[in-house]
């Protein structure tokens, strides 16, 4: 075999080369000054300890792919030791009772790191060993590579089944899927992504439609999102992007006003105001009134969980002499909110604020009257200053699930290989969490219940416009601000870009999430009904808006 005659060409050649010039000693200083923890003297050992293993090798040929897969964890410069560990698995497996169920394939890991390592102690004298080993650990690597390509053929095989109905054929891809998933190295790359993906494909053809990612026993979903959310804002940028960039527009547009309003449609934890009051505080002339009203999911346990951000806002406003209003609105979906809950006063600057909450109104098909046209409607009725809009740069809305399925594998694959560069634990399991949620809705849930349908800037644009609204350009400051916030990470990958007035930021060359800021031009006032939504309730229920003026 290729291991065993290279290995002893090596040993022979060297002791061949050197035997009348060089002195054992200063062999030993050339193999040691290479990375080889080696003797001269042990060299003819080793190449008899290699002849051994080419014999075992072609003895137990099944067990060539295992130790192949073991090998990778051994440091390659010591030949001595990984013979030898190579020999005794292969005792061991032949020792091992007929009867015993076969074990899984180990999955390459951090092993091929030693690898790379041992490259860059490699000189020309030693390009023998250094062709022997070289093509002893590729080998894998191209082999679990040759893996992870099959695992995304065979995904989108299987979602072109589930588009033209063969449930069948697509249940019995999901055993392939998961064999070709212990070839490949889960703990990153394609392999995790590709285990989400089969996930959500196994509850879409197993489960009944619309059966997404359940929360945990006696857990609240919306719950459960909050302090996922949370950890996805720590574990990478995407969400202060959006904040910051939100944040500096909306300052701008405050710019000379002294009442201003900001209406948000998911105030979450509150996390993206801070900033703000802050930025208010420091204003020349003085802070602005400044009124927020926060939308979210009504508590399931009772507590008025807006209520309690709020006043963590209004301290904090008051420890920096911002004058702070505070209003929660409770609402299930947004579109069950009205114009009237918001309680705008026409002599306000108003801010509509919408982190990646758009999407979850529209449709399968554009049609009149559907809930992103009226809420549309209402908020420009409104007449703001400006409407804030961050949403994921993806195209996970198409009518056909294998284009939607493709798009989402290669957006996701995306998104994890910059969650890489985070080393912030739990925050970047509990952050994978999160998107795996994402993953399960865009790929296992249809109708109403699908509400993770992303679309790009582009489709964004007409929309808006088709809406009465014109783009606002996100000035420079809001670069800055977008660009000064990435050195908080230690990852080069991302890259923040300005397209047509609006900003992008991506991993490497695929941008993930887009900001853009719209105004209205003046709209007559809404005629809504001012009569409660059913299933609406209007935060806090008896208890007056907080104030801190």
């Amino acid at each position: 075999m290729s291991l065993y005659s290279s290995g002893t060409s090596a040993a022979s050649s060297a002791g061949s080369s050197v035997s009348s010039t060089t002195k054992p000693s200063e062999i030993d200083g050339l193999l040691a000054g290479a990375g080889y923890r080696v003797r001269s003297s042990d060299l003819r050992h080793v190449a008899q300890r290699l002849e051994r293993l080419d014999a075992a090798m072609v003895n137990s040929p099944a067990e060539v792919s295992q130790l192949a897969s073991d090998a990778v964890h051994y440091n390659p410069s010591d030949i001595a030791s990984w013979v030898d560990s190579l020999l005794s698995e292969l005792n061991q497996t032949a020792s091992l009772p007929s009867d015993l169920p076969e074990l899984p394939e180990l999955m390459v890991g951090p092993g091929l790191n030693q690898t790379v390592l041992a490259e860059d102690a490699w000189t020309d004298h030693d390009a023998p060993q250094h062709q022997q080993l070289n093509n002893q650990f590729p080998v894998m690597t191209a082999m679990e590579e040759d893996s992870g390509i099959r695992l995304v053929h065979v995904l989108l095989t299987c979602a072109e089944s589930v588009q033209r109905g063969d449930l069948a054929f697509a249940g019995s891809l999901i055993e392939d899927m998961q064999s070709l998933l212990t070839r490949v190295n889960t703990s990153c790359g394609i392999g995790k992504v590709a285990g989400y993906f089969i996930d959500a494909l196994s509850r879409r053809i197993f489960t009944p439609q619309g059966v997404g990612f359940g929360g945990g026993v006696g857990l609240d979903p919306a719950y459960e999102n909050e302090v996922l959310y949370h950890h996805f804002y720590e574990a990478c940028p995407y969400l202060k992007f959006a904040h910051f960039t939100a944040n500096q527009a909306i300052l701008e547009a405050f710019d000379g006003h002294d009442c201003v309003h900001v209406v948000d449609f998911n105030l979450m934890h509150g996390l993206q105001w801070p900033a703000l009051i802050q930025a208010l505080a420091l204003r020349p002339g003085g802070p602005p009134l400044l009124r927020l009203t926060g939308i979210g999911p009504p508590s399931p346990d009772g507590r008025d969980s807006l209520r309690e951000v709020g006043l963590r806002l209004s301290e904090l406003a008051r420890s920096v002499n911002v004058r702070f209003a505070f209003r929660g609105v409770a609402a299930s979906r947004l579109e069950d909110v009205k114009p009237w809950m918001l309680q705008v006063n026409p002599k306000e600057a108003v801010a509509v604020n919408s982190i990646m909450q758009l999407h979850r109104l529209l449709g399968s098909e554009p049609s009149r009257n559907s809930p992103i046209e009226m809420v549309l409607g209402w908020i420009r009725n409104l007449n703001p200053k400006i409407m804030t809009v961050i949403e994921q740069e993806a195209n996970h809305n198409q009518p056909g699930f294998l284009d939607r399925f493709t798009d989402a594998l290669y957006y996701y694959s995306t998104m994890f290989d910059s969650l890489e560069a985070c080393t912030l634990q739990p925050e970047k399991a509990l952050a994978e969490i999160y998107i795996q949620r994402e993953i399960c809705n865009v790929v296992c849930c249809e109708g109403s219940a699908r509400v993770e349908r992303h679309e790009p800037l582009a489709k964004w644009r007409g929309r808006l416009g088709q809406a009465g609204f014109r783009p606002l350009h996100l000035g420079s400051n809001a670069f800055k601000q977008a660009s000064m916030l990435l050195t908080l990470f230690s990852a080069e990958g991302y890259c923040v870009e300005e397209k047509e007035g609006c900003l992008t930021l991506g991993w490497h060359s695929r941008p993930l999430i887009a900001a853009s800021a719209w105004e209205a031009p003046l709209a007559l006032p809404d005629a809504n009904s001012p009569a409660a939504a059913p299933g609406i309730f209007v935060n806090p229920h008896s208890n007056p808006p907080i104030n801190s003026l």
